[in-house]
């Protein structure tokens, strides 16, 4: 891997949101296989509920209204949010789309940046929000 220094902040949010994308899903199936749960059929139905536009839409709605976000995150979250995409999955809207798009900016944002402990703390709180509404 190249040594070369990234400007996170300069990136487009699609960039972020793609890199967001497989962290998430990462960090998803290692607490599923952690918890006990190795058939490859059940993992993959019980990541998709968790990998889902509208999981990341509502975890990112929980977050904003609990205030967990930072004014430099909020900024992160607000260009994903607005990013301009050519598509939109078939089975979702357009708004939880550019909603699970900021919530995987955040991520990759993060991640890019090397902010693993903060990263790990929205991961966690995502998982455990998506646990609870079940």
């Amino acid at each position: 891997m190249s040594d070369k220094k990234l400007d996170v902040k300069q990136m487009k949010s699609l960039t972020l949101a793609y890199m967001g994308d497989v962290i998430y899903d990462k960090y998803v199936r290692e607490y599923l296989i952690r918890s006990g749960q190795v058939h490859p059929q059940q993992l993959h139905r019980s990541a998709v509920r968790f990998v889902a536009a509208t999981s990341q839409a509502e975890v990112l709605r929980v977050w904003t209204e609990q205030n967990m976000l930072s004014s430099e995150e909020e900024g992160v979250v607000r260009r994903g949010r607005n990013a301009k995409s050519n598509s939109v999955p078939k089975n979702t809207s357009v708004i939880i789309y550019k909603h699970s798009t900021a919530f995987e900016a955040l991520l990759g944002f993060h991640y890019l940046n090397h902010h693993i402990s903060r990263l790990e703390e929205l991961i966690n709180s995502a998982i455990q929000i998506t646990e609870e509404r079940g």
